[in-house]
């Protein structure tokens, strides 16, 4: 009822403007068959104890976006409803990408409301973009929900300057990309660079200053490259009472908030694009924020420590246990963006009329894991046609090759109007 609502209360305000509104939108059907992993914390403790920890599954959605704006407002609303295609439940959701009133006196720009502001100028990795924090490399291009803000804009022929309140109403110690927080961003044209600032203060991680710019070198070849300084940066980590427990098993999920820091991020990358629309991008980055080797090997030792308790129970001891701390484990992959601190991306891709083929992957030097994409995209004048194949892997030792997911294929068609 209440996904119906929000999708017919955009509509109903877009119709009495449609005279001076413009209105759209895009319908996607799509079908997701995903391989759980049969590596890793969650399939040790499935194993132990069946059908304790939920696992990856094929899914069947429709999404509906609509998009409707009128002077001074803009909104965008998503519908979505998906099925577990075995046979299982069926799940309606909505909500607004957008919506947000916006307008300008004295030579500045204001909004306020909910609204998408993503910046920096990286393609697999953002580390200053401390607004929006996209999720970045997803399987389709989706739009991401915007964040509740003010801002204010000033900008001319070539410079740009902006301010965000961002998430004004939430608790000071909500983590994330929810976090209470002033942000701002000035941005310079200077020939074939753009250059880019940026400053941002939350509400608990404190500071944060970054920098960062975009070069055209020449009509093929493009490079960039963006750097940040946090204070403090939310992330996840292991109780110590939880290996000093008996046996090492905690009663409760030991996997407690956290921060770190102070740490920097860094990215360096580049595209080479021939006449053919023949595109190599290559990036390489640095995440501080994410868990160090040393704590990946211990929690690699803690997983090796409960799955060998697992296989020679002690007396009084229940599996649900062993498979209840294995399962709590897989916490640890939300610890921060990236698993691993070093990342290397690459990706070819080709755009030749209507098709758009494309390979990538992403690899962590640390421990050989990797992420392997294939998509091939059609491209008609309303009705887009998209499939792929997603595979995490490695060397077993590997955090990709532990992740809940072995194997992901998709296909998606979307119909805009």
């Amino acid at each position: 009822m209440r996904a119906s609502f929000v999708i017919a209360a955009l509509v109903a305000a877009a119709v009495p403007c449609a005279q001076a509104a413009d209105f759209g939108g895009q319908v996607r059907p799509q079908v997701l068959w995903q391989r759980a992993n049969a590596a890793g914390p969650l399939a040790a403790a499935n194993a132990l104890q069946p059908d304790l920890a939920a696992l990856p599954r094929d899914i069947g959605a429709v999404e509906a976006e609509l998009r409707a704006s009128v002077p001074h407002v803009n909104a965008v609303a998503t519908l979505r409803t998906e099925h577990d295609l075995d046979g299982g439940a069926t799940r309606s959701s909505a909500w607004f990408d957008e919506l947000y009133a916006s307008g300008d006196a004295l030579g500045w720009q204001f909004a306020a409301g909910k609204r998408i502001v993503a910046w920096d100028v990286g393609y697999a990795y953002r580390p200053n973009d401390v607004v929006e924090q996209e999720v970045r490399r997803t399987l389709l291009s989706v739009t991401p929900q915007g964040r509740p803000m003010l801002m204010a804009e000033h900008f001319d022929a070539t410079t740009a300057w902006t301010f965000v309140l961002v998430n004004p109403t939430k608790d000071r110690d909500t983590p994330g990309a929810d976090e209470p927080a002033l942000a701002a961003r000035v941005y310079r044209r200077d020939g074939a660079v753009d250059w880019h600032g940026f400053a941002r203060w939350g509400a608990h991680t404190h500071a944060s200053l970054g920098g960062a710019f975009a070069w055209v070198a020449n009509e093929s070849t493009e490079v960039h490259a963006s750097a940040r300084w946090l204070a403090r940066a939310d992330t996840l980590a292991l109780d110590p009472a939880a290996d000093a427990a008996p046996l090492g098993l905690a009663s409760a999920n030991p996997w407690q908030r956290a921060t770190t820091g102070p740490t920097a991020q860094l990215l360096v990358g580049g595209t080479w694009t021939n006449e053919q629309q023949f595109s190599l991008l290559a990036e390489a980055w640095w995440d501080g924020s994410a868990p160090s080797d040393a704590q990946w090997d211990a929690w690699n030792a803690r997983n090796a420590r409960l799955a060998a308790l697992g296989a020679a129970l002690p007396p009084g001891v229940p599996p649900l246990a062993v498979a209840g701390n294995l399962a709590w484990q897989a916490n640890a992959f939300g610890a921060s963006t990236n698993l691993r601190r070093a990342n290397l991306y690459l990706r070819a891709s080709w755009t030749h009329e209507k098709w758009e083929p494309a390979l990538d992957m992403l690899y962590t030097p640390a421990d050989a894991g990797r992420i392997v994409t294939a998509s091939i995209g059609w491209q008609g004048d309303r009705v887009r046609i998209d499939g792929g194949a997603r595979v995490y892997g490695g060397p077993s030792g590997a955090l990709l090759a532990q992740v809940p997911t072995r194997r992901i294929v998709y296909l998606a068609a979307t119909w805009s109007f």
